[in-house]
C-alpha cells in the first residue's frame, strides 16, 4: 500500500518507518526543511533505540522517503496519516490542534481518488467529525474517509510496541475503510495483534483514557509511597502485593518521582479540559494532575533533608534527565522540576544523562553538564538519581563513595537496595522506604 505521513517526529517517524517495513512505501512529509534534510541523509532527529538501523534499511530498499512537497505524496497515498504535534495550548491547556486543523487543509487541496484520512496525533473526541468538515469544505468532491488510529508506544521501546502491540485501535465510519486499515495492519496478523474496530470519536477517547488510567496508577502508588515512609514499610513490597491482583497487574505501579514525557502530561490535561468543555468534570484526573505536579519539586526536598535541611552552598550531582531510559526525551521531565528547586534553594548542579544533555541544556540553565558519571560525581556533596538509566544500576559504588565529599545519595527510582547502602556506609534516602542514616 501507499501511505502518506504528515509529521515526522517521534510518532510519525516511527510509525512510518514501521509500515514500511512491513514492506508499504511510505513518503513522510515535514514542513522542517532541515529535518527533512538530515532524515535523507541518514540523520535521525530523535534517540530511539534500532530506529536508525531500521530508517536507513527501509530508505536502501526504496519503501521510505523523506520530502517537504505534500501534494504529489498525498495524490498518490492510498492512506495518509496525520501525526502532527498537539501541545497543551498556552494558556487553558487545552490540546492546540492548530498543526491538525492546517494538515487537514493541506491535504484537501492534494486528494485524488478515494484516500483515507487517519489521525495518528493524541487529539480530543470529535477532532475527526472538524477534520472531515474541513476537507469536505475544501474539496466537497472528495472520496474520503476519515479514521481515526491513536498510536499506543513507549518511548525507547516503540519498535517493539509497533510491530507486536497489545491492541490496534481504528475507529472507522464506513466498511471501505475498514477494509483498507485491514490490508494495512495485515502484516500483523501473524503475531495475532488484536486489531479493534469501533466508531470514531471512541478510538479518539481510548487514547486519552488510556493514559490517564496510567497516570492514575503512577500518581497512586507514589502517594501510597509517601505512607510507606510514615509507617515504615517498603513501598516495593506494597506495590507488588497490589500488582500480583490480576484485575490490577504490575505495571506502572512503580514509586518515583511523578509522571513527565510526551504524552501523559498534555493527554491529562486535554481530556480534563474536555470533560470540563462538555459539562462531566473529571474530578479523579483533575485530582492525579494537581498531586504530580506538586510531587516533581516535593521530592527535591528529600535532597534537603538529605544534606541536613539546606543545600545553599552545596553541589549536588544530578544522573538521569530525561523522563524515563532510552530515550532523549526531556518534555515535563522531573528532573527539571527538582533542578530548579534545588536551584532556588541555592545549590549548584552537575549533571549527566546518556542522551538527553543537548536537549537539557534548552530547559535547565546553570547547570555544568558533565560528560559521564563519574566526573559530574567528583566533588559533589550529594548524589540524586533521578532516571534510571540501565548503567546508573551498575555504577562502582565504592568509586563512588571515595569521590563524594559525603556519602549521600537520594535514589528517586529505588534503584539499590537500602540493606546493600547502609554495609557500604551510605547516608540513602529513597522513595517510600525507610532512610539509610550513617
Amino acid at each position: 500500500m501507499r501511505v502518506a505521513m504528515i509529521g515526522s517526529g517521534y510518532v510519525g517517524l516511527v510509525s512510518g518507518t514501521c509500515f514500511a517495513d512491513f514492506g508499504h512505501t511510505v513518503t513522510c512529509i515535514d514542513k522542517d526543511a532541515a529535518k527533512v534534510a538530515a532524515l535523507q541523509n541518514g540523520v535521525i532527529p530523535i534517540y530511539e533505540p534500532g530506529l536508525d538501523v531500521l530508517v536507513s534499511n527501509n530508505v536502501r530498499d526504496g519503501r521510505l522517503s523523506f520530502t517537504t512537497e505534500l501534494k504529489e505524496a498525498v495524490a498518490n497515498a492510498d492512506i495518509v496519516f496525520i501525526a502532527v504535534g498537539t501541545p497543551s495550548r498556552r494558556g487553558d491547556n487545552h490540546a492546540d490542534l492548530a498543526y491538525v486543523f492546517q494538515a487537514a487543509r493541506d491535504i484537501a487541496g492534494a486528494l485524488n481518488g478515494f484516500t483515507v484520512v487517519c489521525t495518528k496525533s493524541t487529539v480530543p473526541v470529535g477532532t475527526g467529525d472538524e477534520i472531515e468538515r474541513i476537507i469536505r469544505e475544501v474539496r466537497p468532491d472528495a472520496e474520503i474517509s476519515v479514521a481515526s488510529n491513536p498510536e499506543f508506544l513507549r518511548e525507547g521501546a516503540a519498535i517493539e510496541d509497533f510491530k507486536r502491540p497489545d491492541r490496534i485501535v481504528i475507529g472507522i465510519t464506513d466498511d471501505k475503510a475498514r477494509q483498507t486499515m485491514s490490508d494495512l495492519y495485515a502484516p500483523l496478523f501473524i503475531n495475532q495483534a488484536p486489531l479493534m474496530f469501533t466508531e470514531r470519536r471512541a478510538a479518539e477517547l481510548i487514547k486519552y483514557a488510556s493514559n490517564a488510567f496510567l497516570a492514575t496508577k503512577i500518581t497512586f502508588i507514589n502517594e501510597i509511597a509517601d505512607l510507606c515512609e510514615e509507617v515504615g514499610v517498603n513501598v516495593q513490597d506494597v506495590a507488588r502485593g497490589i500488582g500480583l491482583d490480576n484485575r490490577i497487574g504490575g505495571k506502572f505501579l512503580h514509586a518515583g518521582p511523578g509522571y513527565g514525557g510526551s504524552c501523559f502530561p498534555k493527554d491529562t490535561n486535554a481530556l480534563a479540559k474536555t470533560a470540563q468543555d462538555f459539562g462531566v468534570p473529571l474530578r479523579l484526573v483533575e485530582s492525579v494532575i494537581s498531586v504530580n505536579d506538586q510531587r516533581k519539586r516535593g521530592v527535591a526536598r528529600k535532597v534537603m533533608a538529605a544534606c541536613g535541611g539546606s543545600v545553599r552552598g552545596k553541589t549536588i550531582a544530578v544522573l538521569g534527565l530525561t523522563f524515563k531510559p532510552n530515550t532523549d526525551d526531556m518534555r515535563d521531565a522531573p528532573s527539571i522540576a527538582v533542578i530548579r528547586y534545588l536551584q532556588d534553594n541555592g545549590a549548584h548542579i552537575k549533571a549527566y544523562d546518556p542522551k538527553g544533555v543537548e536537549q537539557a541544556k534548552a530547559e535547565l540553565t546553570g547547570v555544568d553538564y558533565m560528560p559521564d558519571a563519574y566526573s559530574c560525581i567528583d566533588g559533589a556533596d550529594a548524589l540524586c538519581l533521578v532516571t534510571e538509566w540501565e548503567q546508573f544500576r551498575a555504577l562502582d559504588l565504592d568509586r563512588i563513595k571515595s569521590l563524594l565529599k559525603a556519602p549521600v545519595i537520594v535514589d528517586l527510582r529505588n534503584i539499590y537496595k537500602p540493606d546493600d547502602m547502609r554495609r557500604r556506609g551510605f547516608t540513602y534516602y529513597s522513595i517510600g522506604r525507610k532512610p539509610v542514616i550513617v
